[in-house]
């Protein structure tokens, strides 16, 4: 089972209705840590008892004997029988095994209230993922009875009275979570979300309305801070942080790109240029930053720049109709009229009703025919040429091998 802490609840589920009806089995999951007693396995497992595997021969369950704190080894099967079972989903079955643990320890008189705490808070874990969220509440206080303070026994039960709409006392337990670790953001989320019902059940005085919040002992918090941290944990720690960082980037490229677009619709073409290349720094793969900055390179006059940001967006995504019109607009800027025509063909391909670019299609037809006249009358002759020649010459003075057709002459 992975770590209550590192899921946050959702909505839904039995137990008394309330956002927080699938928190269940959120809080049902469970970490490792290693006391003074021995291995304090919560809610962990590693085979069925007597389950066969392929072969025909019993799966191993050595693990039914691994040590449990300061438990008897018969009551420590049955601890380890129960975190198996509850790893499998077998809720039911495990809470039998954790309940025979816990009148075990009873019956023989066992002295551990830790190894009690960990044992009432696995079944507390099984009545919430069964919806049972009564007793879940009964059987975190009894493990909070034994070990004050302890983080899975409050989250648990904080989850059970969400669950029933228990809301201010779901409220105490939360902030008590978090006052023994602040990384909990099942806690945080919870806090915020049932912050807003207060207010909606209790207006603004609903503070005041509210059981008195305990406060943890600094050496409590300590104490927590020096656990050992399991490898589980520590992934999920790991992974909680990178998708933060990713969020964090994400809601940062946002607001640059909508700054980068508000600053265009100004015409401050240079400070939006800016913004759009800090985009691309965060994120070098957004096609559309390419053809948004490409727009404020051509009003910069940077025709280069713009030709090879609108190469960059077409490697993205080969038939982007922006990028193909503004690499048109940059190629006219160079004065090179025949890719111009080109890339403007593409578009009307790809989209015929792009009146920019039949209309833009005109205008490079216009330079591209006056270029050719240039280059012609700059042309040495060699020969003189008959006058019937220069009569039957077709395109604006040019020579017959000249005249071409505008399919010929702007074919992509």
């Amino acid at each position: 089972m992975g770590n209550a802490q590192e899921k946050p609840p959702g909505g839904g589920g039995g137990g008394g209705g309330g956002v927080a009806g699938s928190a269940r089995s959120t809080a049902a999951g469970t970490g490792t840590r290693t006391g003074a007693g021995g291995s304090r396995e919560d809610l962990q497992g590693h085979g069925a008892p007597g389950q066969k595997v392929a072969n025909g021969s019993a799966a191993d369950t050595s693990y039914l004997d691994a040590p449990a704190g300061a438990l008897p080894p018969h009551l420590a099967r049955l601890k380890n029988e129960g975190n198996h079972l509850f790893k499998h989903g077998q809720f039911g079955d495990a809470l039998q095994k954790y309940g025979q643990a816990i009148d075990g320890c009873a019956e023989e008189g066992v002295d551990s209230p830790e190894d009690l705490c960990i044992l009432y808070s696995n079944r507390a874990a099984c009545y919430l993922k069964d919806g049972n969220s009564t007793d879940c509440i009964q059987d975190c206080s009894k493990a909070l009875e034994l070990q004050p303070f302890s983080l899975k026994p409050l989250l648990r039960r904080a989850m059970a009275y969400e669950s029933l709409e228990r809301y201010r006392k779901a409220y105490v337990d939360y902030k008590t979570v978090l006052q023994i670790d602040t990384g909990v953001q099942a806690a945080h989320d919870s806090v915020h979300r049932i912050t807003k019902l207060l207010i909606e059940q209790d207006g603004p005085e609903w503070r005041d309305k509210l059981p008195g919040i305990p406060v943890v002992p600094l050496s409590i918090q300590q104490q927590h801070r020096q656990k050992p941290v399991s490898v589980e944990l520590a992934q999920a720690r790991a992974a909680r942080a990178a998708h933060e960082e990713a969020r964090r980037k994400e809601a940062h490229f946002t607001l640059l790109k909508q700054e980068g677009n508000s600053l265009v619709r100004k015409g401050l073409s240079q400070e939006a240029l800016e913004k759009y290349s800090e985009c691309l720094r965060i994120k070098p793969d957004e096609c559309s930053v390419y053809t948004n900055r490409a727009i404020c390179l051509l009003k910069l006059n940077r025709f280069e720049e713009a030709k090879q940001d609108c190469d960059s967006a077409l490697q993205l995504d080969p038939s982007n109709k922006k990028a193909f019109y503004r690499r048109a607009l940059a190629f006219k800027g160079l004065k090179d009229y025949l890719s111009a025509s080109s890339d403007l063909q593409e578009v009307l391909q790809l989209d015929p009703k792009v009146r920019e670019a039949e209309q833009e299609l005109e205008v490079v037809t216009g330079l591209l025919r006056q270029s050719l006249m240039d280059n012609s009358a700059h042309t040495p002759r060699v020969g003189a040429q008959s006058s019937s020649d220069t009569h039957s010459s077709g395109l604006n003075g040019c020579s017959t091998e000249k005249k071409l057709t505008s399919d010929q002459l702007f074919q992509a």
